[in-house]
């Protein structure tokens, strides 16, 4: 089983329907990939989510999800997640709310971490989605990684790391990868191009970043997962996930 995946949040033009959603792990599976994280789809009953994924032979391996259902509905999401057969719930960033002062931070990640540890104990993991404004001091004292350091020690909350925001928050990815390896085992791989004078997202191998570096970390901290994303495409999407997909296969060797 290859460890790329499609973050379906680079189609989600392409899935708002359930005839759509098919028709895009249709595409996906004739491109190569045989696993999706789901993201920005619907609304789609879970039950026929599950049984597309299944007629293309695509593992779920991971999801996007509110911090409401994260927090306040964490059984049904515990149950959808092992009809899914999807071992990784995901929170794609940290709401407004959660941002403004260290209080504010650390009174959210506690919400955060009494969820992750009722998943864990359901033998599924939270995995939290970084951009850059994680890398932020608030206060001037601590950005949103140290506070959960503080707040979870136990390591309850993993992190779904994303390259591209790392990058753009000024740390290196395979240093932030040694850093919180305990943590991280889905690690969404994102490009970045300078177009213009303005840091860009790209296709795998069109940027800059240093891939070949940043998946020899990963692979000695035993990733589990590379969903490949792309918020914004400057070509038809499934081109470039067709590109990205084949510079990961090719040329990084990511089986």
């Amino acid at each position: 089983m290859t460890k790329l995946a499609a973050q379906l949040f680079t189609v989600r033009e392409f899935t708002k329907t359930e005839e759509d959603f098919e028709a895009t792990l249709k595409k996906l599976s004739e491109i190569g990939y045989e696993a999706v994280q789901v993201s920005a789809i619907g609304p789609i009953a879970p039950e026929r989510v599950a049984a597309i994924s299944q007629k293309y032979n695509m593992s779920i391996c991971a999801t996007h999800v509110p911090l409401s259902r994260i927090v306040d509905d964490t059984d049904a999401l515990i149950a959808e997640h092992k009809l899914y057969g999807c071992h990784y719930i995901g929170l794609g960033a940290m709401p407004q709310e959660g941002r403004g002062s260290l209080s504010a931070m650390r009174e959210m990640l506690e919400k955060l971490r009494d969820a992750a540890k009722k998943i864990k104990e359901a033998g599924l993991q939270l995995v939290y989605h970084n951009h850059a404004f994680e890398f932020e001091k608030v206060e001037n004292q601590m950005n949103l990684f140290e506070v959960m350091e503080e707040v979870d020690p136990e390591g309850y909350i993993g992190l779904l790391m994303d390259t591209y925001w790392v990058q753009f928050g000024g740390a290196d990815p395979a240093e932030f990868i040694d850093k919180y390896a305990r943590r991280i085992e889905v690690i969404h791989l994102k490009d970045m191009q300078v177009i213009e004078g303005k840091p860009t997202m790209a296709e795998i191998g069109v940027g800059n970043m240093n891939f070949k570096r940043i998946i020899d970390h990963a692979e000695k901290i035993d990733a589990v997962w590379y969903p490949v994303e792309q918020d914004v495409c400057r070509r038809d999407p499934f081109e470039s996930l067709a590109i990205s997909y084949k510079y990961c296969k090719d040329v990084l060797g990511i089986q």
